[in-house]
């Protein structure tokens, strides 16, 4: 793609220019520069595409699901092929490092094959039997045309998490990625395009609140995935509920970092700055807030001062020995600085400063760790989405986990302990539905379940795992009793006596 050229849509199989005067810029993080423009869809553009993607259900949902399979075994094939190409994509347009980029890829073809084995997790189940000459069955059909609205942190990973499963599952997909980073959205679609997937299966449509709208209001739309802030995640479930869908709504979150004093202070400090500063922070499971129960704290800040100081941050686009790339765009950058101000402003010690003077237009943060920081302040309460790590004191474990308690969200949480009991209270007491022990960043692989609490999810089945497949189809019951016919006769001497 040229400097600045317009990102194009995909429906039915093709590339498309959209007719608007409406677009969102999409920077290279790492120098600055536009690269590209996103063409904002109005409601009208928007329910062209969500017909197309109703006109292809029907002979979709009837294609063999083993058929649907193999169409992902083909698309996974490609994306191992393409899988530098993908990664350099995401760092082009996010300015993750490249061993996140790959790294992020590497999630992603999971998520493929977990759908290549549909096939299995769909089959229903049967009870013959279950009254007299009566046999039960169930089995599972597609829900209809599901969308799926991804953010800006992951831009391959997180529709990865939603159209795979979605499509072998028998449903027609029409993707609205984060209008930020298009581009590796785009490329996927080629790619799925290229494996065979009829013309219409899979769609991507960019937008902004006007586009979102009219895809929550569309009445051929049956479901819709989502992952972004809390506070669009609220707006989405509530509205896309209101409209009869099926909405799971993946929101922000203030994860906990717990260190207690039997902690090994080295690996729990690596442990917490790849947490706090991997992708710069940009992830809803990164960790935000670091909770040193008694003697460990000085210890545990000085470390993490002098760890996360010696991190190297800079263009990912030129040099590939980086341990940490740019923010999205200034607007996350200024917000950056402005938390740390907050953070000073309220009586909290900002123990290591990631303002720095940069080379280049990049939009460069470095790691910050702010130490003192209480309960009831701001850093401590709202998400950040940086590179910042707070640092709350806490004299024993009972006073750390009822921080958990009192936090609104509830997706991710760690300890770091030698002691199996502490760990077991943890697990079993803190409020997040991931738990991490020894484990910086406690997220699930494609098996398991994406797990978010409180604040942090808006359904009821949750992203990734066979809760994915239960959320992309809906389950059908069927009762069967055959009575005999005159022409049965034959096959039973007394049927003339039993008879009705």
């Amino acid at each position: 793609m040229t400097q600045a050229e317009q990102i194009p849509v995909l429906v039915s199989g093709k590339l498309d220019q959209v007719a608007t005067d409406r677009f969102c810029d999409v920077h290279n993080p790492s120098q600055g520069t536009v690269i590209g423009r996103t063409p904002l869809c109005s409601a009208e553009q928007t329910a062209k595409v969500v017909d197309v993607a109703a006109a292809a259900l029907p002979a979709w949902a009837e294609t063999p699901v083993v058929e649907r399979a193999r169409i992902m075994f083909r698309f996974h094939a490609l994306m191992t092929e393409h899988r530098d190409e993908l990664a350099a994509i995401i760092t082009r347009e996010h300015g993750k490092t490249l061993g996140e980029s790959n790294a992020e890829m590497q999630r992603g073809i999971e998520m493929v094959e977990f759908a290549s084995g549909i096939p299995h997790l769909i089959k229903g189940e049967t009870m013959p039997n279950i009254a007299a000459e009566v046999d039960g069955e169930t089995n599972r059909h597609p829900v209809g045309v599901c969308v799926g609205i991804t953010p800006y942190n992951f831009p391959s990973m997180v529709p990865l998490w939603m159209f795979p499963v979605a499509i072998v599952c028998g449903n027609t997909f029409i993707l609205k990625p984060s209008e930020k980073v298009p581009l590796s959205a785009m490329r996927l679609g080629e790619l799925l395009t290229e494996a065979g997937l009829p013309p219409g299966v899979f769609n991507i449509v960019h937008g902004d609140k006007e586009c979102v709208d009219a895809l929550l209001e569309h009445p051929k739309v049956a479901a819709v995935s989502f992952v972004g802030s809390t506070a669009i995640a609220k707006y989405v479930y509530e509205k896309g509920t209101a409209n009869g869908k099926r909405v799971q709504s993946a929101g922000g979150a203030k994860n906990h970092l717990i260190i207690m004093p039997d902690a090994d202070i080295n690996l729990s400090v690596k442990a917490l700055a790849a947490s706090a500063y991997g992708c710069a922070g940009q992830r809803c499971m990164a960790g935000s807030v670091a909770v040193a129960v008694g003697s460990v704290a000085d210890p545990l800040v000085d470390e993490l001062c002098s760890y996360a100081g010696s991190l190297k941050v800079g263009a990912t686009d030129s040099d590939s020995t980086l341990d940490m790339g740019p923010l999205i765009n200034t607007d996350a950058v200024n917000r950056i600085g402005s938390y740390l101000d907050i953070a000073a402003g309220e009586g909290a010690t900002v123990a290591l400063d990631g303002r720095q003077d940069f080379a280049g237009d990049g939009f460069m943060v470095g790691p910050s760790v702010v130490d003192k920081v209480q309960p009831e302040m701001r850093l401590a309460k709202e998400e950040i989405f940086g590179p910042v790590l707070s640092v709350i004191r806490t004299d024993d474990l009972e006073a750390a986990i009822a921080i958990g308690d009192n936090c609104e969200y509830g997706n991710g949480a760690s300890i770091f302990t030698r002691a199996g009991h502490a760990a077991r209270e943890f697990k079993r007491r803190f409020n997040a539905g991931m738990i991490g022990i020894n484990v910086g960043v406690p997220a699930p692989m494609a098996w398991l379940p994406f797990t978010g609490w409180n604040h942090s999810f808006f359904g009821d089945l949750h992203i990734q795992g066979t809760e994915s497949v239960h959320f992309y189809t809906r389950q059908k019951m069927t009762l069967t009793r055959w009575f005999k016919s005159a022409g049965d006769s034959h096959l039973d001497p007394v049927w003339a006596e039993k008879k009705p």
